[in-house]
């Protein structure tokens, strides 16, 4: 009888011990998804607000006709990153918004420069300027 008793006792110490261990890894658990949760809801705002971020330059370039305009904005329509070109051919500006993680003011000079303009310091390519029109080349009269 005493082995039974002892069983007994021992089974349900036993038991109780495994339902505090087990309601112990729930609240663990519980815990660890819950700063998962708030860790995970918090950064995506911020993150998503930094893909949208855009930045603006304004770049001296040789463009001096439609032509040039409708060339440039086509060809750095490709560039990765770039939202949005505008062109003022009476002052020979470049102005282009681009997102920042996805290319930079160096990047979008390199581009103007593949296309045949000059852009600020950076001359224009050669064999790309030979290619344009003569209405395009830097010694031609605005139109």
């Amino acid at each position: 009888m005493l082995k039974i008793i002892f069983r007994v006792f021992s089974e349900s110490h036993y038991l109780l011990i495994l339902n505090i261990l087990i309601m112990k890894t729930v609240k663990i658990i519980f815990v660890l998804m819950a700063i998962f949760a708030i860790t995970a809801f918090s950064i995506t705002p911020v993150q998503a607000q930094d893909k949208n971020k855009t930045e603006t330059v304004v770049i001296k370039s040789s463009v001096v006709c439609g032509m040039c305009d409708a060339r440039v904005k086509k060809e750095l329509a490709y560039e990765k990153g770039v939202t949005d070109i505008q062109v003022d051919l009476k002052e020979k500006l470049i102005t282009v918004e681009y997102k920042p993680g996805r290319t930079d003011v160096e990047k979008i000079k390199k581009s103007i420069t593949k296309i045949g303009y000059d852009a600020d310091d950076l001359v224009a390519d050669e064999k790309a300027y030979n290619k344009l029109p003569a209405c395009c080349k830097k010694d031609a009269e605005p139109h």
